[in-house]
């Protein structure tokens, strides 16, 4: 990875003139380049569809779009990251907006708290001078948690979602449109916003083949005031197996390049690139971070003048627990995506151009024969010298009241829970551990020690089975589970969390359980400030604390290749899921999140019991 604009600081160096300069904060920073283009001056335009391509008030019109979301990137870098991508010779923004993100209970909506608020962005980008390409789902992929769904629809055993058929599914989709559409109907560029086009659903045609429920969806926006245009986005042999193209809107292919053959489909209608992948997504336990491959097929758009969106031109972090799972239809194979969405994206996680942006602008700025803007600074960042995490409290000992079941069931239907974790505990005797169905990885414990650990992910050298030897003697067995994020890959219906299965001992089912629930939430950390010390510092479950000084105004990564697995916190800032599979050892922790003198920085490990260090750098790989 090229270190273009990188600044050592503090204890791994001393520069501090670019970070008292560089601040960024939106508001500090002028409201657009005065000597760029101005397209969407504020006033309504027409955007609309001509014979196979897009009008802009009648002219033919083509849609160079980059992705990025404003829910994976802190509010005070939007900015520089639209400029980013307008630098790079786009001219339009795409962006999702993640339902669950927005109503985290039913009723229960915020759309304008911190990064949530997806107007404020909108405006950004028109300041800008950049149009927006908007997906509001209501699904929305996106390896994001749950495909953006809210998990509480899953509290419901018999509930179907992405279906027109489910009247419970559908009234929590026209309460989500209630709210978002009076925030986008000011947007729409023909009234003076800058939103072209809505995207109905999302890769609808990898999950089903009701053609009526996107026919439903762009009933409920015309119902709202909003009359698109609309376009849809999938895969070509998933929408020919379908027959899921909805008539009337724009063809976005998903990665695939026949775009004669997606014709045959839309008629005269446009069919453009709705997805093109400049790098792709990283899991864990992938033997390394995904590289870009995306130059030769975006000389091809551009030699065709076809328009196109590149998922992503930056990715930013699944900050706290909002990265999904994935895994095949019937739910094998699961896999689980890093806390980092860096996505080998033109723009890297932490906002600087990588070689994959400088080529990918020489090749833009020669198809429009124009001079991009200036390349925008990129925020510093500095690192800081190993600090050494002390234990400093147990998870066994913040255990909140249990609740008694006959039998196991998921979180969701058990404690309204979403993720997190859950305790299973029961005092048993026998010799041969059997659990089945853990969502997602387990870790055993006879007597208060340790047994071992069953992880959901299969990948080489992890424990899969769900097979665990006992003593035989009488003993208290907790059965600690974690969980990764809900799978939100396009062809799973629902993925539950804690344990759905059953846990056998000898042969025999095991019934009759203390179940404690165990979200990792701000009440945890609340616990945790009045928690004793230890009263089993060998006991796997631990937390530990360290306090770094900082002097500078910068990002950082955390360097946790000392750690097993587990989650860190910054200030009470959650930053994600970490674990030695990798490929991921380091975590994004951004500028604001820091404070200049004391900072404290928490971790809660399911394996280690001792000591380790934490070290500040300045890259997510080298």
């Amino acid at each position: 990875m090229q270190r273009r604009h990188f600044l050592k600081l503090g204890a791994l160096g001393v520069a501090g003139t670019l970070a008292a300069d560089f601040r960024l904060r939106a508001d500090a920073l002028p409201a657009h380049d005065e000597h760029a283009p101005r397209p969407n001056d504020g006033k309504p335009h027409r955007f609309s569809f001509g014979k196979r391509q897009f009008l802009l008030d009648g002219k033919p019109f083509q849609i160079m779009s980059g992705e990025m979301h404003p829910v994976r990137i802190p509010p005070v870098y939007w900015r520089q990251r639209i400029r980013m991508a307008k630098a790079m010779g786009l001219n339009t923004v795409s962006l999702y907006l993640m339902w669950n993100a927005y109503e985290s209970e039913p009723g229960v909506f915020d759309m304008t708290g911190g990064a949530r608020d997806f107007v404020r962005f909108i405006h950004l980008c028109a300041e800008e001078g950049m149009w927006v390409y908007l997906r509001p789902g209501p699904f929305v992929a996106a390896e994001w948690d749950f495909g953006g769904l809210p998990p509480y629809l899953l509290r419901d055993p018999t509930i179907v979602v992405r279906t027109r058929d489910d009247t419970r599914y559908m009234a929590a989709v026209r309460r989500y449109f209630d709210h978002v559409a009076p925030r986008i109907a000011p947007l729409l560029v023909a009234n003076g916003g800058p939103i072209l086009m809505l995207q109905i659903e999302n890769e609808y045609a990898s999950y089903g083949h009701d053609l009526g429920y996107l026919e439903a969806l762009r009933q409920l926006w015309l119902e709202r005031g909003i009359e698109g245009p609309f376009s849809i986005s999938d895969g070509l042999s998933q929408i020919q197996s379908t027959h899921t193209y909805l008539p009337g809107v724009a063809l976005g292919l998903d990665g695939d390049t026949d775009f004669d053959a997606a014709q045959a489909i839309a008629g005269d209608h446009p069919v453009w690139m709705g997805e093109g992948y400049p790098g792709w997504l990283s899991d864990w336990g992938d033997p390394g971070f995904q590289q870009d491959t995306f130059e030769p097929t975006l000389k091809q758009l551009l030699a065709t003048g076809r328009s196109f969106n590149l998922y992503v031109v930056h990715g930013g972090t699944n900050f706290g627990l909002t990265s999904s799972g994935g895994s095949r239809m019937d739910g094998s194979d699961f896999s689980s995506v890093t806390t980092s969405y860096d996505y080998a994206a033109p723009i890297n996680e932490h906002g600087a151009p990588t070689p994959a942006y400088h080529r990918f602008r020489a090749l833009l700025a020669q198809h429009q024969q124009r001079s991009p803007p200036e390349v925008p600074a990129t925020p510093p960042i500095a690192g800081f010298d190993p600090v050494l995490a002390q234990p400093v409290a147990s998870l066994w000992d913040l255990l909140p009241s249990p609740r008694k079941v006959h039998e196991p069931r998921s979180n969701e239907e058990l404690f309204g829970q979403n993720q997190g974790m859950v305790l299973y505990r029961k005092r048993v005797r026998g010799k041969r551990l059997q659990l089945d169905g853990v969502h997602d990885y387990a870790t055993v414990f006879a007597g208060g020690n340790y047994v071992d650990y069953v992880s959901r992910i299969v990948k080489p050298g992890l424990h899969t089975t769900g097979k665990f030897a006992l003593d035989g003697q009488e003993r208290l067995l907790d059965v600690l589970i974690d969980s990764f994020g809900h799978i939100g890959f396009a062809q799973q219906r629902g993925d539950r969390k804690g344990l759905l299965g059953n846990a056998l001992l000898d042969g025999q089912t095991l019934l009759d359980w203390d179940v404690y629930s165990l979200p990792v939430d701000d009440a945890l950390l609340q616990r945790l400030r009045n928690a004793p010390a230890p009263s089993a510092p060998d006991r796997p479950g631990l937390f530990f604390r360290a306090e770094v000084t900082r002097e500078t105004d910068a990002d950082a990564y955390m360097d946790m290749s000392a750690w097993h697995k587990g989650y860190l916190w910054v200030n009470g800032h959650l930053l994600g899921r970490y674990w030695n599979l990798g490929p991921q050892q380091r975590l994004y922790c951004p500028a604001p999140w820091w404070r200049k003198g004391a900072n404290e920085i928490l971790v809660l490990d399911f394996h280690r019991t001792r000591a380790a260090p934490i070290r500040g750098d300045i890259n997510l790989h080298d």
